[in-house]
């Protein structure tokens, strides 16, 4: 997942918006949003290689999401998956700063990452970059593969437009969210960051939705959530297909 973009109790409807893009190697075996047959109540995708997930919920209104810290120089060969972070607190009935406060005694185990954790009331994030645990209060947030709230351009306007999207009055939020995610514009040179990677990389890597001939936008996600239940709704990219699936929890 290389961009979450998500407004926290500030809708008049929804406690939770989020519209999510995950970016990855076309070659890289994936599964469509499902209920797990190993965890029935975890609802997300799937990395097929290690088993883990970059985004996810429950059946009881748990949440978490995943990015990648991007920096080149890091060896993460002998380093364990990000994925699991994602999937282990899907999986336990811990309160989101217990998790974290886990999370961070383990920091050094895993490559660079940003993780958001909820429960439907609270919702936290950490990265291992910045070792620290943060409460979030109510607003209009966005992750890439720097820190919370980096100004990276992709950032800059995916929030400004969840934020007008979220002011609107219409029965079209996650349409409008799904076109916002998909806008492949590409950012100047001037406003482009320096993580590392080569110019040409940062500009294929500057818009919402990344296209080139080996790595891209593989998906996106929206979740709309209320005190009662939630609705995920996912695209799945491939060749020229475009797939939709929507599920509707209503919490138990």
């Amino acid at each position: 997942m290389c961009l979450i973009l998500f407004a926290f109790k500030v809708h008049p409807t929804y406690k939770l918006i989020v519209a999510a893009n995950r970016d990855e190697y076309y070659a890289r075996p994936t599964a469509a949003a499902h209920f797990w047959e190993d965890e029935p109540q975890i609802l997300a995708g799937r990395d097929l290689e290690k088993l883990g997930t970059w985004m996810g919920v429950t059946k009881t209104g748990r949440f978490a999401a995943l990015t990648n810290y991007r920096d080149p120089k890091e060896n993460a060969t002998s380093k364990q998956t990000r994925g699991e972070l994602v999937a282990g607190f899907l999986k336990s009935d811990e309160k989101p700063e217990e998790y974290l406060q886990k999370a961070a005694l383990q920091a050094k185990m895993y490559p660079g990452y940003n993780l958001l954790v909820g429960d439907g009331e609270e919702l936290y994030y950490y990265s291992n970059i910045q070792n620290e645990i943060k409460k979030l209060e109510p607003g209009i947030y966005g992750v890439s593969n720097h820190l919370l709230n980096t100004n990276w351009p992709k950032v800059k306007s995916g929030k400004e437009g969840l934020s007008a999207i979220s002011d609107q009055k219409n029965n079209n939020l996650t349409d409008e969210l799904f076109k916002l995610l998909q806008n492949t514009d590409q950012a100047p040179d001037d406003f482009l960051p320096n993580t590392g990677v080569s110019l040409e990389w940062e500009r294929i890597l500057s818009p919402l939705f990344i296209k080139s001939e080996g790595y891209g936008t593989r998906s996106s996600t929206v979740l709309l959530m209320n005190g009662s239940d939630m609705t995920y709704t996912e695209k799945v990219f491939s060749a020229n297909k475009v797939s939709r699936q929507q599920f509707k929890i209503e919490f138990s």
